[in-house]
């Protein structure tokens, strides 16, 4: 793939995510409106974007295809778990910080920016393997990562009780739904009146440029100092989003044969830390400073960060 192509398309999303910031700096937008895009994209644009992909699609892959791209990306996720653990040591971060570093290291941003950018990047047809990317995802999350999330407020508030952990109902969301029934649209050929389809397609097109936007209010409100003042974050950057999946894709390659799925792969691996971890922190009562700041910092760097990657697939 040219990276030029790759680098027009970061500068897009560059130039959208400063509209956003713009907008909200004129008092176009405001946190309540942000917060209600943001629903509105998680729940509605988002999915869609992927059922669009599936309806769309003419040359589809396989049930064994399919099957296949869950084990690559377990085994994405198998290797990010211990690579989490090991970057915070390389750091020398202090123990009772590590949990960020941990929950920014495992859990990109596959849903919200990974489905634009894989769309611009990738094309519709890597939107498959991001459908099976956030199921997995998801799994992950609402198993490991609030069982971790919940050792640490423990060691954070002595003596407090955190009994809300997983169940099946806080792992079955919107994201997770759209992309079983994407999957299965994908897999049965479904075929829909070009009325409907022609409905979604219009929902989906406002995706990319809602959650930049979003994105781009964020960014706005964000505090320098807190952000770019920590030197171990920008070692941080360096190592999770370019050398790891660098290194991914040596590791992979001579397992994964098709070309768009391994481009998938190391796209999501390449992701900025997601925000769900931070929600998740905020709802277990965990200090999320440093989250925070991470999530900023490598969704800015991605900018710069996912044409690197890109040059080496």
């Amino acid at each position: 793939m040219s990276v030029r192509i790759v680098i027009q398309q970061m500068i897009i999303i560059f130039i959208l995510i400063f509209t956003g910031v713009y907008l909200y700096k004129r008092k176009h937008l405001s946190n309540e409106s942000s917060r209600q895009l943001s629903w509105l994209i998680v729940n509605i644009t988002n999915p869609i974007t992927l059922l669009c992909a599936a309806l769309s699609e003419e040359q589809k892959v396989g049930a064994g295809e399919i099957g296949m791209a869950f084990l690559y990306f377990f085994a994405l996720y198998a290797i990010l778990i211990p690579v989490s653990y090991l970057i915070p040591v390389l750091l020398k971060v202090d123990k009772g910080r590590r949990y960020a570093y941990h929950m920014l290291s495992i859990f990109g941003n596959v849903g919200f920016i990974g489905i634009p950018i894989s769309s611009a990047v990738l094309g519709p047809s890597s939107l498959i393997y991001v459908s099976i990317c956030g199921l997995t995802y998801n799994i992950l999350m609402y198993t490991y990562g609030v069982a971790s999330l919940k050792r640490t407020a423990v060691i954070q508030h002595p003596g407090s009780e955190q009994t809300d952990g997983f169940s099946l109902k806080n792992a079955v969301n919107s994201g997770m739904v759209f992309a079983v029934i994407t999957i299965i649209v994908y897999l049965t050929d479904l075929s829909v009146p070009d009325v409907i389809s022609g409905a979604l397609g219009y929902m989906a097109n406002c995706t990319t440029f809602l959650s930049m936007i979003v994105l781009g209010v964020s960014v706005a409100q964000m505090i320098p100092e807190k952000v770019f003042t920590n030197r171990r974050l920008y070692v941080f950057v360096a190592v999770r989003q370019i050398l790891v999946p660098v290194l991914l894709i040596y590791i992979l390659r001579p397992f994964i044969t098709d070309e768009l799925t391994m481009r998938t792969v190391v796209v999501m691996a390449a992701m900025p830390s997601g925000n769900l971890p931070l929600m998740m922190a905020k709802q277990y009562k965990v200090e999320e400073d440093m989250i925070s700041a991470g999530i900023i910092l490598t969704t800015l760097a991605s900018i710069i960060t996912i044409p690197v990657v890109m040059y080496f697939l």
